[in-house]
């Protein structure tokens, strides 16, 4: 169920809009005056369908039209159609629910106006149109006490409307961030047990590379040497060049093995053309996420690349669980140096989640990045609340890592 609402949220307010006309119509089939207000309504429609895609847009139509009928510029409601004002409800809550924290709070001031300019409309009546609201409820009140009390009622359910939208947003977002967390804490785990898994075999390749090698090494020495004082006779000159020949290949051969076996494993089904899709998910739960790419991409090996999909990842997870999906994340991937530089920075003060002990996340990347043939560092930002995580990959294949040319940040493990 939850698949599906994320599949087909943004049809919701479309289908409302359509939903809240079609049942106008319906109501006011065979009454006079059906052709006259059917625009009113209709833009009310246009409002309720926009107002999850186009918001402000959705906010100044639940605005412009009410103060077009308390001008007489359009057909102002009767007894029987005052009811097409829910649609400011609607929308209100549906802007409410939204993820922008600025529209959802000019929805307030809007409500307000909305609801002022259609109490008018509907209670303040002019010589050539005495039909108001006294009128079809027999008020003896007074215009002024019905235009009050009307433009309270209306502010107060757009306001209900308001809230329930806010926190049916905020229960969404924080619900999708606690899968979110969950899923990403799941494959942590699971990438953990690989990286031991990995780093088991690197250990093994390494200790294979460095003794039947180091073997090798010596066999291809001393038949060299062998080779030279033997030049007087062919055979034993011919077999040991032979000999000298079969180890230096054999040499080559492990070394290729070595690095097939440090190289990518499974994870090389992620490479950078995911990278900005997990920018897009947090964006999705509501943070201020940024992916920004500077110079021409090269060419990098599928264990490099898939290095950096997991370092972005995690890095990104940590903003989330430590830092909030309030709070703001910058990707950048930069070709413009000898390798591929990466920089997630991060800034926010409203944790998801408790610390409960030091985590091994910056750890993990650090072993990726090595393994990668490059290094990470990570640590406090200059501005308060920052975090910033600072990694660089060769291109084309790992090569002996390079320090860092700046001063060194302080790391801490989060």
């Amino acid at each position: 169920m939850t698949t599906f609402l994320r599949r087909f949220r943004h049809l919701l307010a479309p289908a409302t809009g359509v939903v809240y006309l079609v049942l106008w119509i319906v109501a006011e089939a065979g009454r006079s005056g059906l052709a006259d207000h059917v625009v009113v309504v209709s833009a009310f429609a246009v409002a309720i369908g926009l107002a999850a895609w186009m918001p402000s847009t959705a906010l100044g139509l639940i605005v412009v039209v009410p103060l077009l009928q308390a001008l007489r510029l359009l057909h102002r409601p009767t007894d029987t159609t005052w009811p097409e004002y829910l649609a400011i409800v609607i929308v209100v809550g549906i802007v409410g629910a939204g993820r922008s924290d600025l529209l959802r709070w000019l929805a307030v001031p809007v409500l307000a106006v909305a609801s002022a300019a259609a109490a008018w409309a509907m209670v303040v009546p002019t010589v050539a149109d005495q039909d108001v609201w006294a009128n079809w409820v027999a008020s003896v009140a007074g215009t002024r006490t019905n235009l009050v009390l009307i433009a309270l009622s209306l502010a107060g359910a757009s306001g209900i409307g308001w809230a329930i939208g806010v926190a049916i947003g905020a229960t969404w977002r924080i619900g999708l961030a606690r899968v979110r967390v969950v899923e990403a804490e799941r494959e942590t785990q699971v990438t953990t047990v690989e990286l031991h898994a990995e780093q088991e075999r690197a250990r093994i390749a390494r200790d294979v590379h460095d003794s039947l090698a180091h073997s090798l090494a010596v066999v291809v020495s001393q038949a060299q040497g062998a080779a030279a004082i033997a030049v007087r006779d062919e055979h034993a000159a011919t077999a040991l060049r032979d000999i000298a020949e079969v180890s230096r290949s054999a040499l080559g051969d492990v070394r290729a093995l070595v690095e097939r076996i440090q190289g990518a494993g499974d994870d090389a089904r992620y490479g950078l053309a995911d990278v900005p899709p997990l920018v897009a998910d947090m964006r999705e739960l509501g943070m201020d996420a940024t992916f920004e790419q500077h110079g021409d991409p090269a060419e990098l090996l599928p264990g490099v690349a898939a290095a950096v999909h997991r370092i972005v990842q995690e890095s990104l997870t940590n903003v989330l669980k430590h830092q909030g999906r309030t709070a703001s994340a910058r990707v950048v991937l930069d070709w413009r140096g000898p390798g591929l530089g990466v920089v997630v920075s991060s800034r926010g003060a409203a944790p998801l989640v408790v610390l409960d002990g030091v985590g091994t996340g910056i750890v993990g990347m650090q072993e990726r990045a090595r393994l990668a043939g490059g290094w990470l560092r990570a640590g406090s930002g200059d501005e308060e609340h920052e975090f910033v995580v600072t990694a660089w990959v060769p291109a084309g294949g790992p090569v002996a890592p390079t320090a860092p040319t700046a001063a060194a940040e302080l790391e801490v493990v989060r």
